[in-house]
């Protein structure tokens, strides 16, 4: 391992790192532009020039120097000093001066590197460049004059995203960053806008908005998908203006999808910020009182048997257990978390979890794609596949559809068929599954959601077995959920009980009055003339066939708790506050227990969390990976030879939130319904 000294300090580096690294391993700070720990190194912009002994007279970009025994590293010499200031001078040559008017101001890389390693003076007094901008999309705002060149957004559409749509045209001072007038057609697009360095690439739909230190920041998690993305939410007074990631590298690194971070306008839209009740066939403004009393003249004298509750894809788990707790109550095993009905053991986590974990697929050397798309399912995991498929060291197989992942892959068939052929050792990717020190597979809920969910499932565990995917140190079989609600509901049990019937069951009839709990991904054309208590934000499919509606909290209103696709417990606290007289939807349940006769032995979100964590043991973590004991499923059955599809069919409305988003609207006209007209 190289020894090398910065500043007189000694440290020692691995084997292959840079000057820049060393330098941070130092503690000391080297300003840069180009330089990002996540891509390729460019060498771009010099600005991270020091200077080297024993070496040439003349300073080194750091970001490009590899490390070297008895180097000797001087950040803040004469020459490195003066070297700073010239390329600061050179890059600010073409800079317009409109930092009053960028977006970028208070959190520009530029400014800060300008003031403290830049001259306080100028000698340019010719005209300054101009570059026209260029059109990348719905989200992308571009000023092109401010570019510095430091290829960040283009090595980050190759790299990162697979989509390598930006590239540069020209040389020298000629050069341009262009799209060549297409949009930027990746989920994952948003990210430029964090890496570029300047106010070249900045958020179309934030444009103008706000500066930052007018902004309250709050820590939260994305409910948009089962990843979990950490999130930072950004609001000014009731308003929740951006929305963007946090580091966790165990997670989602420092990715966004592109829905989470542009959707949050949906949050000021179609929302309901007061109760309603339906009365001669028209839905009606109504108080908390006449609501409540409403629902308690349908449950007066009800058999629990004839009541049923669906739990919806963004909803928390406190407000899930207050709804277990509420149907126990009232006497009804009619309930579920799973609006897509998709298969599961609960009870067994093995079964529903994503066990080799998100940073576990950096690891893999064998992976097996069974009907999903995870660019569109969860596109900061597939970013995180691809990431892994660069290193040359990961094979995949895909059944189902065929799909732009953004890596090649083998694809062994489009259903059944081949999923049999695999279980029973026949098709050709088997002996690369065996061969493998870390094999994994990945099911999507598409696959576990049709009528033979449950032999998918069992026939999944079996290949993961035949295969060499269970070990004591290792579990490769994963499923990849959608629904940010529904690790937790089944770790909750929030699943029929004994007698009850399951989401297909209560929407087919089986019950007469039915509770949705933002549930509004279910087909409500067979439930008749049953009753309907429709909770959530947003007047969508289940507010319009609601009898009564009660306002609930949207996921930056609350203070909640969710479990991601791998079993993490993670925290998001309150940004903003539930419109009108919207309230919490635990604290809704709570009252409407009251006047049911039925109270829910809690008052206080503490009280709640504490039986949390008496319902499930993971609940009293944080942030942690508690792994499942591997239990085999049994059934009887034979998988469909239908082929298996996801069910995302546009990756940018798949919820009332994104629904109600007007820049979600503008992205699927871009996006989807040009490709279909191209088509």
């Amino acid at each position: 391992m190289p020894k090398l000294t910065v500043d007189g300090i000694e440290v020692e580096v691995p084997p292959g790192s840079t000057v820049l690294q060393a330098i941070e391993a130092a503690g000391k700070e080297v300003p840069r532009f180009c330089y990002h720990e996540r891509l390729s190194i460019a060498g771009n912009c010099r600005m991270c020039l020091v200077e080297i002994r024993p070496g040439p007279p003349k300073p080194a970009a750091s970001c490009a120097m590899p490390a070297g025994d008895n180097m000797e590293v001087l950040t803040s010499s004469p020459m490195t000093q003066k070297a700073r200031k010239g390329v600061m001078e050179f890059l600010l040559i073409n800079h317009p001066l409109d930092c009053p008017i960028c977006d970028q101001g208070g959190e520009c890389d530029l400014q800060d590197q300008a003031l403290f390693y830049g001259a306080d003076t100028s000698r340019f007094e010719e005209n300054k460049r101009a570059v026209a901008d260029k059109d990348m999309g719905p989200l992308i705002k571009t000023t092109m004059t401010r570019c510095i060149h430091c290829t960040r957004c283009i090595r980050f559409a190759e790299e990162v995203a697979g989509v390598p749509t930006i590239g540069a045209v020209g040389r020298s001072e000629h050069m341009e960053i262009t799209t060549l007038e297409r949009a930027v057609a990746s989920e994952l697009s948003g990210n430029v806008i964090d890496l570029c360095p300047v106010g070249a690439l900045t958020s179309k739909p934030y444009a103008f908005n706000a500066r930052p230190w007018e902004l309250r920041k709050t820590e939260g998690i994305d409910v948009f998908d089962a990843l979990g993305a950490n999130i930072r939410i950004d609001s000014r007074g009731p308003e929740v203006l951006r929305v963007l990631p946090r580091l966790n590298e165990e997670v989602n690194e420092e990715w966004l999808g592109d829905k989470s971070r542009f959707a949050c306008d949906g949050l000021r839209r179609q929302r309901l910020d007061h109760p309603y009740v339906r009365r001669d066939g028209r839905l009606h403004p109504a108080n908390w009182a006449e609501a409540f009393g409403a629902v308690q003249a349908r449950f007066e004298g009800r058999s629990g048997t004839k009541i049923g509750a669906i739990a919806g894809d963004q909803v928390d788990a406190e407000a899930m257990l207050a709804l277990k707790d509420l149907m126990q109550a009232l006497g009804s095993p009619n309930l579920d978390c799973r609006q897509d009905g998709a298969a599961a053991v609960p009870g067994h986590r093995a079964s529903y979890l994503f066990n080799s974990t998100v940073r576990g697929i950096e690891e893999a050397d064998a992976l097996l794609l069974i009907g999903c798309n995870p660019r569109w399912e969860s596109p900061v995991l597939n970013a995180r596949i691809r990431k892994r498929w660069l290193t040359g060291e990961l094979c995949i197989g895909m059944i189902g559809d065929r799909y732009d992942l953004g890596y090649r892959y083998d694809h062994l068939g489009d259903g059944g068929q081949a999923l049999r052929g695999v279980a029973s050792g026949r098709n050709r990717f088997c002996a690369e599954l065996k061969s493998a020190t870390r094999p994994m597979l990945i099911i999507g809920t598409g696959a576990l959601a049709r009528s033979d969910g449950m032999a998918v499932l069992a026939t999944a565990q079996r290949i993961a077995e035949l295969n060499g995917l269970i070990r004591e140190d290792w579990n490769g079989f994963n499923v990849l959920n959608r629904a940010a609600s529904r690790v937790g509901g089944l770790d909750l049990g929030v699943v029929p009980g004994e007698g009850g019937a399951d989401t297909e069951g209560m929407l087919s009839g089986a019950v007469d009055t039915l509770f949705l709990l933002g549930a509004d991904e279910v087909d409500l054309s067979g439930l008749g003339g049953a009753f309907v208590i429709y909770q959530g934000h947003h007047g969508d499919a289940g507010a319009a066939r609601a009898d009564v509606i009660l306002p609930g909290a949207a996921y930056t209103e609350k203070s909640g708790t969710w479990v991601n696709l791998e079993g993490r417990v993670q925290r998001s606290e309150r940004a903003t506050f539930p419109l009108g007289e919207a309230r919490e939807d635990w604290a809704v349940l709570r009252a409407l227990s009251d006047v049911l006769g039925s109270p829910l032995p809690y008052d206080s979100l503490p009280a709640l969390r504490a039986r949390l964590a008496l319902m499930n043991p993971v609940f009293d973590t944080r942030d942690e990976i508690v792994p499942a004991e591997w239990h085999r499923t049994v059934v009887e059955g034979r998988v469909d030879d239908a082929p298996f599809a996801s069910p995302v069919s546009n990756y940018y409305m798949t919820d009332p939130i994104s629904r109600a988003s007007e820049t979600m609207a503008v992205c699927t006209e871009a996006f989807l319904a040009a490709e279909t007209r191209d088509g």
